[in-house]
């Protein structure tokens, strides 16, 4: 008879998953068990402090007492109608968030990728009931290097051949140009063209930030071409860089956004897509549709969400302590980093890659109880939960610059 779960070691626990489990990750070798804040408890009561914070899922750090409560009183009530009927959540949910990010409707879903195949949805229809682009030939511009999801339409304009090999035939109508280049955007774009799809920061790419005034110019190129600017902000967004969008830090108001992860608090899947009403107002009855979007369970902890970003504590704290970050990273800069892009609290790290590769860090750092992950080649991400401490962060750092050290 298998031993129950709380009876088997972390190395029990990892064989078991060989035989039963996809393999589609590669996780670092730790089993967690018990969480609470900016810290993780594995099986055998090990800690570690979680500088990855669930890809920024877990903005509020885990388990955060507002967004418990919310979602414990919601359980005792109501979990779920389907969109079959009204609940007496969603209404609130969807004022507040569209409020939130200046925007005015909001369609509920409940993964990044679906929020991604949404809005990709949306723009398609809009360039033929408003465009009058002529069916079937609308297209849409995307950054290469993107990450958007995995969803075999969103490979379909991947750059990544890791995400793409074995998974044709790709769906059409995506046109991809270098990020950060405004001149290839311009050329890209013409009068197919739905939307153009961007990460305001690429985070799966390294967390890449564009030179100042390239999110004002994609904004400025799609309103004098006549087409949609899509900011994907399901990494970026919801206090992770010190605004509660990233499009914040140039003044920037997209026609859609998408967002997930943190929406839904690291309880529950929750992601939106928000646009302006004449936008979303193209979508009618049973043209999309999701059986858990809008869910009383996820309605409630959305509003929770929102109302914690409503106070502007966790932008504050992002941007105060991604003072801390920079100037950590700057003091290891020649020390076994050679060169890093932050912005509030979230960073890549490039390490020396005679140092070992990005994994071979992660690793390293997880046997000095800190969490990481990395990403390509020599490259660590930093993005420990809002609720972290400076100490806390100063603490990490140190142990970046005592690993950099050994592997030295």
């Amino acid at each position: 008879m298998t031993a129950p779960a709380h009876a088997r070691t972390s190395a029990d626990l990892i064989r078991a998953e060989e035989p039963v489990l996809a393999h589609n990750y590669h996780p670092l070798p730790v089993v967690v068990a018990r969480a609470e804040g900016a810290w993780v408890e594995d099986v055998e009561g090990r800690r570690y402090l979680d500088m990855l914070a669930g890809y920024s899922a877990l903005n509020f750090g885990h388990r955060h007492p507002a967004l418990i409560q919310a979602a414990h009183d919601q359980l005792d009530r109501l979990t779920l109608t389907s969109r079959a009927f009204h609940n007496d959540r969603l209404a609130e949910f969807a004022e507040r968030l569209a409020a939130l990010t200046g925007l005015d409707m909001v369609l509920p879903m409940n993964t990044g990728a679906e929020a991604v195949e949404s809005g990709i949805k949306v723009a398609r229809k809009w360039a033929y009931d408003v465009k009058g682009v002529p069916d079937g030939q609308a297209t849409i511009v995307v950054a290469a290097d993107n990450f958007h999801g995995r969803t075999t339409t969103i490979v379909s304009f991947s750059t990544d051949e890791s995400a793409r090999a074995g998974f044709g035939p790709f769906t059409p109508g995506f046109r991809i140009v270098p990020y950060n280049d405004l001149a290839a955007l311009e050329e890209a774009v013409d009068e197919t063209t739905a939307a153009v799809l961007i990460e305001p920061i690429q985070g799966e790419a390294g967390v890449i930030i564009p030179d100042a005034g390239y999110l004002t110019g994609v904004r400025e190129l799609t309103r004098r071409k006549g087409c949609l600017f899509i900011a994907d902000e399901i990494q970026s967004g919801l206090g992770r860089t010190g605004r509660t969008l990233a499009v914040e830090h140039e003044s920037v108001v997209p026609d859609v956004l998408l967002l997930g992860k943190a929406l839904g608090g690291g309880i529950v899947p929750v992601s939106a897509v928000v646009a302006r009403r004449e936008v979303m107002g193209v979508l009618g009855p049973g043209e999309h549709g999701s059986t858990f979007g809008g869910n009383p369970l996820a309605a409630a902890v959305g509003t929770a969400v929102v109302e914690l970003l409503e106070t502007g504590e966790f932008q504050r704290r992002a941007d105060e302590l991604g003072l801390v970050l920079r100037e950590g990273l700057e003091a290891l800069r020649g020390h076994g980093v050679t060169g890093f892009r932050a912005r509030g609290l979230w960073a890549g790290v490039d390490v020396d890659p005679a140092l070992g590769t990005g994994r071979e860090i992660s690793e390293r750092l997880m046997r000095e109880g800190i969490l990481v992950k990395d990403t390509h080649g020599s490259t660590i991400r930093l993005a420990p939960p809002l609720t972290v401490t400076a100490d806390e962060l100063r603490s990490a750092l140190g142990t970046l610059e005592k690993v950099l050290g050994q592997a030295g």
